[in-house]
């Protein structure tokens, strides 16, 4: 077969990109240190070959702003530019800063640029960070009349931001009556940031993360939170955020990084022009260096009981240390290095004296290496401990850091390690750009030299001869752990009266505050609140801002060509394209037809299979073998939409691996190996599992409690949503925490027997391979042995008790302690291919963008909101993110219909709704994607075409026939969040409780 392939390769291959190229080798020219260019120095050319990228570290000399500019032959451009912006204290200062640069400039003097460009670009990325230290504005393009649109918005937007007031008290906190036009309504704390950061204290990770944190960097920036406490957003004024602007947001503070195809030459034009009439200003500095302990410390924090878990099973610890100064670039390699070893995987020496014992659930939310701050730390800790369990986590990491001192590290397992890294350079992945510049920055912004950060093959040459040395890493555990006097055990535990005590605190804060109000006062919350409103209502001029055009979409979608072949009776998809060595597998297997209380086991199966072993070999083991032959295997649940029938799924497990191509035979034999011989009898190890994986889905939910409620929306209304809420959604949460309060396992291990004699067979296989042209040959072999190694019975399954799926409309209610909610409200949509799937598809960017986005952020406070349609499974649905007024959310659901009978849409909004959606469509694939549309879901390149012909058509009264013929459909509706007397009192609503093994969803 490899020969049939390889002359019809070879055509395809022999075409060049020679715009891209010429573009590329303008940026590559021969610019030296000491060179100078649009008021550009250069200080640095470097090339990195591990990563076949050049870097050039560049200074602007009228202003002093550092540039980074990383060339490489790619087409996903990126541009960020960062400020340097350590805080004094927890007002959150850079965070709603971040906000609120972003809410007009004096080029582009209209409300929110920042979202109006997202409908005026084909952008792959757009979005702001606030870190500890920094904050930063990135987005990517491949069109470079949208990159240049987009730099110079960003640009004016963080160097001549308008900073109103209003956006301030929008963005960051208000004091504003709950009906602002109404005065004898009580007066509230509201603002985006303000609800955004209220949300996250909310979530138990997240507040242990950032209380062990300050805790550890006691007299340092590090001991305040740049994103903002609640209790201190309130205390921010409006002088103190645009006096920060001016002090940090200047070009000696700034850091700018390029990266892409894009000529250099380009980008120091542009931004030179922008930087004129700046000139060097001294830059703020804060303490970052913490003075080191004599002694260890203690400290103790408390968060809300979490009704999910076992209520005796609540309490975190942790051990963290302080460790090196991130300037030295190699000894934070190191560092990251020695974390990997101590913690990652069954075989790491903490997972199976921390985990595998079962002292806690899942490792804590601080654990491992952090190099965010200027002295980096290591933390070891774990969540769901026994109250009474504390301090014998703190016994056990000793005593395994002392045998790790020791025994040391096995060679294979570093071997293993250094493998991981020299795999994740060659993966080519879409977002490589970002991924650089996320890694560079938090080291940029404390003294490192970045492209000191890029050149991984040099530190892992040191290591090398520096291991050879012998002792290495056992004096980095004698300095940093054994004999560091400057080390924290954080210990947070569940307080019953947490959320009453919030709330208590709020309300005496908001009293103060309003006690204190004279009547000129409450005269100006009346009139702003009112001026507010209308500001958000205004229709504004936006023709100042920049815009790509429908012209600038290819009517014609880049196709992926793909190869189909037998193995085995098996089909097989290939894909041939430079992986640089990589081979990138996926197998699906369909389900037979069993019960919903049989698939309730299927996430679990799935895993079983990478955490309980063989009977001949441990987990620990194995795990061994995944990273030194692979770049990791894993099995999941897939389920799957029919493209032209929403009551037709295919439901299946999924298999995923990646592998250098001189370990392809490895990776299919340690794929078979689990397949066969998984001891699904070591309830022990399952036991782990098992806990560790209701941990983590408890904690995910508070991060993305808007998808759970989407989830579970959906899943009255389609079949594969009604299996999708089984397998991933609250349903599951709920299932896994029951299982995790059983003591015996013995009927759960009997469950995942009965899966594994009935899954993974022969005849129910289809396999999609990526790889190179040198690399199918393999590949065949593999795959056959693979393949015909596996069970060809015609096993009889379980009688199911399914019936036809029959839509459902409900009004769920999920109690959880949130300080703000999640909601959604689902719709029965069309499949893909139904012609008024691209018409829901625009109609929800409209809605999204000009109704909801304003209802939902701008006047209720949400931190986000809006309305999406899902193609590939046909859900229409209406979300809401940490969400303060949830029921006033519900109503702006209901009220889009009326809406939009009154809306006259212009043709740059239905433009702009078609580039919304084209940025997703025309996104760049990491290789390992490239035709898995096709593979996963049938959509075919001819229906894709049909559907991006049907996209580039809708029009105005396409989108008043799908509003007027699908929003007065029936819906589903659920919420999660704080109870609230409001819905608990409303009619129809279905009351949820989730508690450990008394869950019942």
């Amino acid at each position: 077969m490899s020969q049939l392939l390889s002359a019809a390769r070879a055509l395809r291959q022999s075409t060049t990109h020679t715009a891209l190229r010429r573009s590329f080798a303008s940026v590559t020219n021969a610019l030296t240190p000491g060179d100078r260019l649009h008021g550009y120095r250069v200080k640095q050319v470097r090339h990195v070959s591990e990563l076949e990228l050049t870097a050039f570290a560049l200074e602007h000399e009228a202003t002093g702003a550092q540039h980074l500019h990383v060339a490489r032959d790619d087409v996903n451009n990126v541009f960020a530019v960062g400020f340097h912006t350590p805080v004094t204290d927890s007002t959150g200062v850079p965070h709603i800063l971040e906000h609120t640069t972003l809410c007009g400039s004096e080029q582009y003097p209209v409300r929110d640029p920042f979202f109006k460009m997202l409908n005026r670009s084909l952008a792959t990325f757009m979005n702001a960070f606030t870190a500890s230290d920094y904050t930063i504005y990135p987005f990517a393009t491949t069109n470079p009349m949208d990159y240049a649109n987009l730099r110079e918005v960003y640009m004016d937007a963080t160097f001549h931001p308008k900073l109103e007031l209003l956006d301030f008290k929008q963005e960051g906190w208000r004091l504003e009556h709950e009906i602002p036009n109404d005065v004898s309504t009580p007066i509230k704390f509201k603002g985006v940031v303000y609800n955004e950061m209220k949300g996250q204290t909310s979530d138990a990770n997240y507040l242990y993360y950032v209380r062990a944190h300050e805790n550890l960097f006691p007299g340092t920036t590090y001991e305040h939170s740049s994103g903002g406490e609640p209790r201190n957003i309130t205390d921010l004024s409006h002088k103190e955020l645009t006096d920060f602007h001016k002090t940090h947001y200047n070009p000696s503070n700034a850091r700018f990084y390029t990266y892409g195809n894009f000529p250099l030459e380009d980008h120091l034009e542009a931004i030179s022009k922008k930087l004129a009439g700046f000139a060097k200003s001294s830059v703020p500095s804060v303490n970052k260096v913490v003075q080191s302990w004599t002694s260890p410390r203690r400290a103790r924090g408390t968060c809300a009981p979490d009704p999910m878990s076992p209520p005796d099973r609540q309490t975190r610890v942790s051990l963290a240390f302080l460790t090196n100064d991130v300037q030295d670039s190699f000894e934070t390699f190191s560092m990251r290095l020695l974390s990997y070893l101590l913690l990652d995987g069954h075989a790491s020496p903490f997972y199976k004296e921390l985990i595998d014992t079962n002292l806690g659930s899942e490792f804590s939310a601080n654990t491992g290496y952090d190099s965010s701050t200027r002295i980096s730390s290591l933390a070891i800790g774990l969540q769901g401990v026994k109250d009474t369990d504390a301090e014998l986590v703190e016994e056990r990491v000793r005593s395994v850091l002392e045998q790790v001192k020791k025994d040391g590290f096995s060679s294979k397992r570093i071997e293993a390690a250094i493998h991981q890294m020299e795999l994740s350079q060659k993966h080519k992945t879409a977002d490589f750009g970002l991924t650089i510049m996320h890694g560079v920055s938090s080291g940029w912004f404390n003294g490192v030299d970045p492209i000191d950060l890029l050149e991984v093959n040099k530190n892992i040459e040191r290591l090398k001869q520096e291991l050879a040395k012998g002792d290495f890493f056992e004096s980095r555990i004698d300095k940093y752990f054994l004999n560091n006097p400057h080390r924290l055990t954080f210990v947070m535990q569940p307080n019953p009266q947490y959320a009453t005590d919030l709330a208590s605190e709020e309300a005496s804060r908001l009293a103060d505050k309003v006690n204190k109000l004279t009547d000129a006062d409450r005269t100006e919350i009346a009139e702003q609140g009112k001026q507010l409103a209308a500001n958000q209502d205004k229709t504004e001029d936006l023709s100042c801002l920049p815009t790509l055009q429908l012209s600038d979409i290819s009517p014609k979608m880049k196709r992926t060509v793909l190869d189909h072949t037998g193995l085995c009776n098996t089909p097989v998809q290939w894909r041939t394209a430079a992986t640089n060595g990589i081979t990138y597998f996926r197998a699906i297997s369909s389900l037979p037809s069993i019960p919903d209380e049989l698939k309730l086991y299927l996430p679990l199966f799935c895993d079983s299979l990478f955490s309980l072993g063989t009977r001949t070999q441990s987990m620990a083991e194995i795990d061994e073998e995944i990273r030194l032959y692979t770049g990791g295997l894993r099995a999941s649940t897939t389920v799957s939409t029919n493209h032209s029938d929403l009551d037709v799924i295919d439901e299946g497990i999924a298999l995923v691996g990646n592998c250098l191509d001189r370990n392809i035979d490895k990776m299919y034999d340690i794929f078979s190996k689990l397949v066969h011989e998984t001891n699904f009898d070591d309830v022990e190890k399952l036991k782990t599992l098992i806990i560790g994986n209701a941990s983590a889905l408890v904690n995910s939910v508070a991060d993305a409690g808007h998808i759970f409620a989407r989830t579970y929306a959906g899943s009255s209304l389609t079949p594969a949503l009604q299996q999708g809420e089984l397998l991933s959604g609250m349903t599951q949460v709920a299932f896994m925490n029951e299982l995790a309060s059983k003591e015996d396992l013995t009927d759960v291990s009997a469950k995942l027997k009965e899966i594994a004699a009935i899954v993974l067979k022969q005849t129910s296989l289809r396999v999609a391979v990526t790889c190179g042209e040198d690399a199918v040959a393999a590949n065949e072999t593999g795959l056959t042995r693979f393949i015909s190694g596996l069970s060809q019975d015609k096993h009889t399954p379980p009688t199911s008790h399914s019936t036809v799926f029959q839509p459902e409309y409900k009004k769920t209610f999920f109690p959880l302690p949130f300080s703000v909610n999640f909601s959604a409200k689902a719709i029965r949509g069309v499949p893909y291919t139904h012609g008024d799937g691209a018409s829901l598809q625009v109609l929800s960017s409209l809605m999204t963008n000009h109704f909801l986005h304003r209802e939902i952020r701008e006047k209720n406070g949400a931190y986000g909101g809006g309305a999406r349609f899902a193609g590939l499974n046909g859900l229409l649905s209406f979300y809401s993110y940490r969400d303060p007024r949830t029921l006033e959310t519900l109503h702006t659901y209901d009220a889009v219909l009326d809406w939009l009978r009154q809306r006259e849409f212009t043709d740059q909004e239905m433009t702009e709704a078609k580039l919304s959606i084209f940025q997703g469509v025309d996104a760049p694939l990491s290789v390992s994607e490239e035709g898995m549309l096709q593979f996963v879901h049938g959509v075919s390149d001819d229906m894709r075409q049909r559907r991006r012909e049907q996209l580039l058509s809708v029009s105005q009264d396409h989108i008043r026939e799908a509003a007027d013929k699908y929003l007065v459909l029936p819906s589903s509706t659920a919420l999660l969040g704080e109870a609230n007397d409001k819905i608990t009192a409303a009619q129809g609503w279905a009351i949820q409780q989730l508690g450990g093994a008394q869950a019942q969803v």
